[in-house]
């Protein structure tokens, strides 16, 4: 063996870090130019965008966020024992074209948050664990998840995507590609507020809960885009996942603004049930030594192959 390749394998059992680290987050290699009054998404646009079927027929959205793990809406999967006509599709860009960089997985099991009776009693979130994994690729990569800590403001701007009804009882035409539209968070004070407007269909905002729309309505999230991601971009470019579509009444109705599940609010129960995710703003300290080690090995390893 020679001493350059005698090095790599040391590199490697000394680190138990290969250069094909795991899946950065967060990222789509295909951005596009930055759902009721939504546009069409960009073909890989938004890689942990997943479509959930069941029986064949579209009736949810997801989020990928590890290569064996799909994140979605508790009441998306209304008797989680029984999962054997549910295919989620990852890399899926069109409901009704052909999809060349899709892929289909069976689900092996869910885990529904503690609590969870329906939406508007909030606990509204669903870890799927698939039966086969992800492949990663330009057009299926993971979403980062919020560490508790992460605020998402009121004001501040974010998109959520679906493949949706595009107003009340329309479903999406043609080919039905992937909708995205961009809408700001509102706090929740102010979305409580709204929600009492009217008496007949009043609503209480839970802590776990988290609202973005508008107060004159025309944009939003709707039936169909349930259990799908909204996702708002950091400082540092990195897309972090601050909601899940839960639920509203109607679809972009005046003071009715979509109402999303608090990721914030749920890191405990995603860390339990997935215990190597990392959470945007959380690293693990072992991860940062392992990865600066990697670092360190990686530049003398580089230096002894360029003599």
């Amino acid at each position: 063996m020679s001493t350059k390749l005698w090095f790599a394998v040391v590199l490697w059992s000394a680190t138990g870090v290969s250069v094909s680290l795991a899946q950065e987050c967060g990222r789509p290699p295909l951005s596009g130019n930055r759902i009721v009054g939504g546009m069409d998404a960009m073909d890989g646009t938004w890689p942990w965008q997943v479509d959930v079927q069941r029986a064949g027929a579209h009736i949810c959205g997801g989020s990928i966020i590890s290569e064996d793990w799909v994140l979605s809406a508790a009441h998306c999967f209304p008797n989680p024992n029984d999962v054997g006509s549910y295919v989620l599709y990852a890399g899926r860009h069109q409901q009704n074209g052909y999809n060349l960089h899709e892929s289909s997985h069976r689900v092996s099991y869910v885990v529904v948050a503690p609590g969870y009776d329906e939406p508007h009693g909030g606990k509204d979130v669903a870890l799927v664990k698939l039966s086969s994994p992800v492949q990663w690729s330009d057009h299926i990569r993971p979403v980062c998840l919020p560490s508790a800590g992460i605020l998402f403001p009121a004001g501040m701007t974010c998109y959520v995507t679906g493949w949706g009804f595009i107003r009340d009882n329309v479903p999406l035409p043609g080919s039905g590609t992937l909708q995205e539209v961009q809408v700001p968070i509102i706090s929740q004070s102010s979305c409580q507020e709204m929600y009492q407007t009217d008496p007949s269909e009043q609503v209480d905002i839970l802590h776990d809960m988290i609202c973005a729309g508008y107060q004159e309505g025309g944009r939003d999230s709707c039936q169909g885009d349930s259990g799908g991601p909204l996702v708002c971009q950091m400082v540092n470019g990195t897309w972090v996942q601050a909601g899940v579509v839960s639920f509203g009444l109607g679809c972009a109705h005046q003071n009715k603004p979509g109402v999303y599940a608090r990721l914030t609010s749920f890191t405990d129960f995603i860390k339990n049930a997935v215990p190597t995710i990392q959470l945007h703003g959380g690293a693990h300290p072992k991860w940062c030594r392992s990865t600066a080690v990697f670092l360190s090995c990686l530049s003398s390893l580089l230096m002894l192959l360029q003599r």
